[in-house]
């Protein structure tokens, strides 16, 4: 092979080189680029916290707040608790009724709904005047009344405020009702609570 041919063929050889170093270059820039992850918009959503969603949230709270202004607080924090049931028993036993006890504390909305809502239903309070003597159990940071709840209650605080337990006569506890079946709304459903005093009530 003479030097001129030499010198042809090798320029050949280095040009199809580049060539060929370029495509692979370019085919492996496509597949790093559709390896990158993707991110759609409900991702960045559920990823970014929603202003709003905080704002409603303090909104809330304060509505809640001003509500509580609006009702009664039935709950005694420094009252002797077991003093008074036993008090409340004796009353009971005496007129033929049963104890009606709600537990709660004034800083549950709910039980301060289930309060207003007895008191300001003729049909209700009247079920309830005839058949019980009520009584409101606290439970809050200050008093928690310990030694009572584990004597009539011992594992009913874990299914929520507002709950209720009924004493009969001799200070027995009948049975123990949770308030989130009674619930409809942002209150109470006037026929099941209806329907549960009068299941409640003693047998006449």
């Amino acid at each position: 092979m003479t030097k001129s041919k030499y010198t042809f063929h090798m320029k050949r050889k280095t040009l199809l080189g580049l060539v060929l170093l370029s495509t692979v270059s370019f085919i492996s820039c496509k597949q790093e680029k559709k390896a990158d992850p993707v991110v759609s918009p409900s991702t960045e959503q559920t990823a970014t916290p929603q202003p709003e969603t905080a704002v409603d949230t303090v909104a809330l709270k304060k509505q809640i707040e001003q509500e509580k202004e609006t009702l009664s607080k039935p709950y005694n924090e420094d009252e002797d608790a077991q003093a008074k049931l036993n008090e409340l028993v004796a009353q009971a036993k005496k007129e033929g009724k049963y104890v009606f006890v709600q537990a709660g504390g004034n800083w549950c909305i709910w039980c301060l709904r289930f309060n207003d809502f007895v008191q300001k239903t003729p049909e209700l309070k009247q079920i309830v005047d005839q058949n019980f003597v009520y009584y409101h159990l606290n439970y809050s940071q200050k008093n928690k009344n310990k030694a009572v709840f584990n004597a009539y209650a011992p594992n009913a605080r874990g299914i929520g405020y507002p709950f209720f337990f009924v004493l009969d006569g001799n200070g027995e506890v009948t049975n123990i009702i949770s308030s989130g079946e009674l619930e409809e709304g942002k209150g109470y459903s006037l026929e099941k609570v209806k329907q549960m005093f009068i299941d409640q009530a003693p047998k006449k």
